[in-house]
């Protein structure tokens, strides 16, 4: 198992199950419709499922949930199956399903099964925006 964490740049491999974050909500267990690739072609790795999840737009700023800071880790196991810790910009947020369905979509055919394990420690702030996340937000008018 790879696991990256987002915020440090950090890697470790091991066979361990991820676990939910400890303070985190309830987790949403989602299945894609389609296998992983077959054992002709490179399973997916953590990078793959990041770049999958750039797909993920947060629905009220129009921005990928990666560059919003927003993942703050990917674990992708040896069966291929991929665990994401994620937060939102609040937890009041009401858009956390259209956030999952977009999800399942991004990584239908890259991993056969994924869940997300909604985090809210550390609490999400500006800070933690990409350049590319802040350079779309003055885009779009903000003042970041």
């Amino acid at each position: 198992m790879t696991d990256t964490n987002l915020s440090t740049g950090a890697t470790t491999d091991d066979d361990a199950v991820a676990a939910p974050t400890p303070g985190g909500a309830p987790t949403a267990d989602v299945t894609a419709g389609s296998p992983a690739a077959d054992s002709a072609t490179t399973p997916p790795n953590v990078a793959d499922v990041e770049e999958a999840l750039r797909d993920v737009v947060d629905p009220e700023l129009g921005i990928n949930v990666v560059d919003l800071g927003l993942i703050y880790g990917i674990t992708v196991d040896a069966q291929s199956h991929a665990v994401i810790d994620m937060t939102l910009t609040s937890a009041a947020c009401p858009l956390t399903d259209v956030i999952e369905d977009q999800t399942a979509q991004a990584l239908d055919g890259l991993v056969p099964t994924h869940r997300i394990n909604w985090v809210w420690m550390p609490p999400w702030g500006p800070d933690k925006i990409t350049d590319d996340g802040r350079e779309q937000l003055r885009a779009l008018g903000f003042n970041v």
